[in-house]
């Protein structure tokens, strides 16, 4: 929002919310039955092709999110460093506004019968020539006067100043205005349509690639990586003043009072306001090579439609725990076909998102595959080659902590990490599998005064080093089966093992601690109020409305976290699961020590590291 905002701020169908597309529903609806239903000779291509062109501009759309957030991510060529946060995706949910303001104003154009808008040729020469040549006179020139217009203090602080919110941009931050300002510049790009319309020169084609070059542009300036090479102007030296950069208009959202011209830096040249350092940033941005990082998370995808849910698929999605969308349901074909891609034609990680801490660089690298793979034994072999493979290439890169997320770091898949470090003893880069951790975070979410806990589950690492350290502790943890029993009897260090009791009193027990692969069904055996707290992965299906469940282990951030702008799978905003956490305290403290096997690290130790780093538990029931 814009600090003092003008009148015609707010787009007219913000009240919709989400049903906002029901606008076009008429028009749509019309375009194809009529388009159906009449003869050949009468079908008019124009009006039925504009509801798949909206759709088609949308996912030009999001290629260049996907591809922008890809490449700021991976840092070469990045030009602005500052992070991106929840506040500014937030803002920029909306650029979809922009898409259905045209299509509205497209369909009404056609409706009303404005001259040349109806069975239109395909292509005519010279309304396309026209076109280009009206852009690069009227469109630009005026567009250059009204940008430094909308700049004066009156007009910035009521509309403009909403657009310059965003210093470090994303490719839609190109169409983040008030109402008032699309009305201004759809004004001036309709002049090239409307005029070829008038003259009877206009097509299908010049409409189509006139809005797909403004889009093109528009997404390209606003990508904050630098995408255009240096032999392009070395070949043609002219075209740097026609042809603008990313760097370029960078400039302007970090400088402001230079770099106004839309597409075409002519006008900027001729009139002053070129930005001295504009060459020099275009050439530095070339130049910027892919960042090493400190630390790497391993993870994974989880579900078909998880991969809308990444920051590099839909940025609102991203920044929301992840929750099934009905919509989502619609797009299952598209998924499937994602899906197919990603496991079977994509064989290596790929760098999901890059965050900074204190003077640590953090990356999460995705392995593509989903929870299903995991579950099959016969995908063990090549899941861990792709782990292996991601291991290997982190130690080239110099990374100090590699962490493995989800279930990367299964005991039957690979020993909680021990198999790679057994592999290759020589390696310098540190293994974690954050059992320490989970487990202090776990110890710190009973509530206080807690005398007995229930253990439920399968019998894992951490399940061990739970119940080891409670009793230690003098909590009992009791346990329903006696083979369960006599199993964690034989697994306990401490001297308390007479805290490890049997029963099969559900009902009896208010603090579950539940891990994987639980009877969930066991649920419906608690009584009523009954706490459950996860130390699994993945959280457990809640089927009681009137029981508290917590998060699986996590932890809240510190606010001095640099561009984190999505949620971590199902977690909230600002909270890391612990075993993410776990890598980064590692590097952090300078442990020379792998975390994988059996080995579990001092817990009081690794927790008080956690909270003098600024990370706090979250144990907020959801």
């Amino acid at each position: 929002m814009a600090t003092k905002p003008g009148i015609l701020t707010d787009w007219p169908w913000k009240p919709l919310g989400s049903f906002k597309y029901v606008i076009l529903a008429p028009w749509a609806v019309h375009s194809t039955y009529s388009f159906m239903v009449k003869g050949e000779s009468e079908r008019d291509p124009l009006y039925f092709l504009i509801l798949p062109f909206l759709l088609v501009r949308m996912l030009h759309n999001q290629i260049w999110i996907s591809l922008s957030r890809y490449r700021t991510a991976k840092g070469n060529n990045r030009i602005v460093d500052k992070g991106i946060e929840f506040e500014q995706v937030d803002r920029e949910r909306g650029w979809d506004d922009q898409i259905l303001f045209n299509g509205v104003l497209f369909y009404v154009g056609y409706m009303i019968n404005l001259p040349g808008t109806h069975n239109l040729p395909f292509w005519r020469s010279d309304g396309v020539v026209m076109a280009t040549l009206l852009h690069a006179g009227p469109v630009e020139f005026l567009y250059y006067w009204l940008h430094r217009a909308l700049h004066h203090h009156f007009l910035y602080s009521r509309y403009h100043s909403h657009h310059h919110s965003s210093i470090v941009t994303e490719p839609i931050t190109s169409v983040i205005h008030p109402f008032a300002e699309h009305i201004a510049y759809f004004m001036l790009f309709a002049i090239p349509l409307l005029t070829t319309s008038f003259t009877g020169t206009a097509s299908i084609a010049s409409y189509l690639c006139y809005i797909t070059y403004i889009d093109f542009m528009n997404n390209l300036g606003h990508c904050n990586v630098e995408l255009i090479p240096k032999w392009l102007f070395t070949v043609f030296p002219p075209l740097k003043y026609f042809m603008y950069t990313p760097s370029f208009h960078s400039l302007h959202h970090t400088q402001f009072r230079t770099n106004y011209s839309l597409f075409m830096p002519i006008y900027d040249y001729i009139y002053g306001t070129m930005d001295k350092s504009s060459d020099a940033l275009y050439e530095a941005a070339l130049k910027r090579r892919e960042e090493s990082p400190d630390v790497v998370h391993l993870t994974h995808l989880t579900t078909p439609e998880s991969i809308y849910h990444l920051r590099l698929g839909f940025a609102s999605l991203a920044s929301r725990p992840h929750t099934s969308k009905w919509y989502l349901w619609s797009m299952w074909p598209v998924t499937l076909l994602w899906s197919l891609i990603l496991t079977w034609n994509y064989g290596q990680t790929f760098v999901l998102e890059s965050i900074t801490f204190q003077k640590l660089k953090l990356q999460s690298w995705m392995i593509p595959r989903y929870n299903i793979h995991y579950m099959l034994q016969w995908r063990r072999k090549s899941l861990n080659n792709l782990i292996e493979e991601a291991i290997l290439d982190a130690e080239v890169r110099g990374v100090k902590v590699l962490s493995l997320g989800l279930l990367n770091q299964g005991e039957k898949l690979n020993k909680n990490g021990e198999l790679y470090i057994q592999k290759y003893p020589q390696l310098k880069i540190k293994l974690v599998d954050g059992s320490s951790l989970i487990v202090a975070v776990v110890l710190n979410s009973i509530p206080k005064g807690t005398t007995q806990v229930f253990l439920r589950g399968k019998l894992t690492k951490v399940a061990y080093g739970i119940a080891n350290a409670l009793c230690e502790m003098g909590i009992q943890v009791a346990l329903p089966y006696t083979d369960e029993y006599e199993r964690l009897q034989l697994r306990l260090t401490t001297k308390s093992k007479n805290n490890l009791i049997l029963s099969t009193s559900y009902a009896n027990q208010k603090t579950w601690l539940v891990g994987e692969r639980w009877n969930e069904g066991e649920q419906l055996k608690a009584s009523k109020g009954t706490l459950f707290i996860p130390f699994s992965q993945f959280p457990p299906k809640k089927m009681r409305k009137d029981c508290l469940f917590y998060s699986t282990p996590a932890m809240i951030t510190p606010t001095s976290f640099i561009n984190m702008h999505s949620c971590e799978n199902w977690l909230p905003r600002k909270v890391m699961s612990a075993w993410r956490v776990a890598g980064i305290l590692h590097a952090l403290e300078g442990w020379n020590v792998n975390e994988c096997g059996n080995t579990l690290l001092n817990i009081e130790d690794v927790w008080r590291a956690s909270l003098r780093h600024g990370f706090r538990s979250f144990t907020v029931p959801i």
